[in-house]
């Protein structure tokens, strides 16, 4: 019997990956600093993320659908604007990170 909580991807099993949430964030979250999603791409984790906390994706993505500026998102430590943005895949053990850009002076 299959775990409910993978999904399948071109006759894979996806295993939920972790998505660290910035402190800003939590209040959207019920204050939790680590989800699991079942998603394949980065953008399908924002989805996901969305649908289960409204209001974040407004946060993360511009009104064209772009990362915003000042948030930077890495899988495993890679940006993933380095990697192929939204549609980075995520693979069993990845860890999303989502870190707010500091400004100072």
């Amino acid at each position: 019997m299959r775990d409910p909580g993978l999904i399948i991807r071109q006759n894979s099993f996806i295993m939920p990956t972790k998505v660290r949430i910035p402190t800003p964030l939590r209040k959207l979250t019920n204050n939790e600093e680590i989800v699991e999603v079942n998603a394949a791409t980065i953008g399908d984790a924002f989805n996901e993320l969305q649908g289960r906390y409204p209001g974040i994706k407004e946060r993360l993505l511009d009104d064209t659908g772009v990362v915003r500026r000042f948030v930077n998102v890495y899988v495993n430590e890679e940006d993933i604007r380095f990697l192929q943005n939204q549609q980075t895949e995520l693979k069993d053990g990845d860890e999303i990170s989502i870190i707010p850009a500091i400004a100072g002076g």
